[in-house]
């Protein structure tokens, strides 16, 4: 293997954290847009000064904010998944970046809006969409996360003779009534 493509392990780690930001970068990104104002309607009022009444992206398109809340969730979700699991979840990234884009690509068709945030929404989108794909293509053999992040099986209670220092012992003793449901402090 070259020098410059790397391990396996250390490739799957890389693709995994860029996959994961892409994810992120990309709902944050259109999220961050979408609560921007993409319109402002001036009503007249005689002498006085005219009405100005904005509208948010969120106002005018409340899917868009929810599909990217949930992408950002999504992008999340990948460091927790692994094997098929983590490539359908990336199916379903790359679907939430679609409908984000599709949201970003109707504010860019409707009169009267601004059009830097409707872009940075589809742009958004789109990112979200390569890291979804990212993730549903390649995403079966990045690693998952360690063993300590899962929960383990109950030890067998380990004898409490003097083999182990009074110190370690005290201390072990105290997590273990914690564990149980009792108060160390208390005796």
């Amino acid at each position: 293997m070259s020098a410059s493509t790397g391990a396996p392990a250390t490739r799957g780690r890389r693709e995994l954290t860029y996959a994961v930001l892409l994810c992120l970068a990309g709902a944050g990104l259109a999220f961050w847009a979408v609560t921007r104002t993409w319109s402002v309607e001036l009503t007249a009022r005689g002498s006085l000064p005219p009405g100005r009444h904005t509208r948010t992206g969120a106002e005018l398109l409340p899917w868009v904010s929810a599909l990217a809340l949930v992408g950002l969730a999504g992008g999340g979700a990948v460091l927790a998944t692994r094997g098929p699991v983590r490539r359908l979840l990336g199916g379903l990234l790359a679907l939430l970046g679609l409908g984000v884009a599709a949201g970003g690509g109707y504010g860019l068709t409707e009169s009267g809006v601004s059009r830097q945030w409707p872009a940075l929404v589809l742009a958004g989108g789109l990112v979200l969409v390569a890291g979804g794909l990212l993730t549903a293509l390649r995403g079966g053999g990045w690693p998952a996360m360690g063993a300590r992040y899962e929960r383990r099986a109950a030890r067998p209670a380990e004898p409490a003779g003097e083999d182990r220092p009074a110190v370690e012992r005290g201390t072990r003793d105290a997590w273990d009534a914690l564990d149980r449901g009792e108060d160390p402090t208390v005796r």
